[in-house]
């Protein structure tokens, strides 16, 4: 089943996102991330929401944490908008 999940963002990487800089992000594990899950991004700033939001954008890989130098509770995420 295919979840949609809202993740806050702080604002340098929200902003290189909404660029189109960045397609993927790095997270802890702990919505159990699966590929086709829908991620939007919610703007923050200085620890406080903005109220900005970027369209949803689909999970198309995945690279779960436990190899590659990457902590076992976290994840990477390639996101396509």
């Amino acid at each position: 089943m295919i979840k949609h999940h809202e993740i806050k963002t702080e604002l340098e990487y929200y902003q290189a996102a909404e660029r189109g800089e960045k397609n993927f992000e790095v997270r802890k594990n702990d919505r159990d991330y699966k590929k086709h899950d829908i991620v939007t991004l919610v703007e923050v700033k200085n620890g406080k929401l903005t109220g900005r939001k970027l369209e949803p954008a689909e999970i198309t890989y995945i690279v779960y944490g436990g190899k590659y130098g990457i902590d076992s509770d976290y994840c990477v995420m390639q996101l396509k908008r």
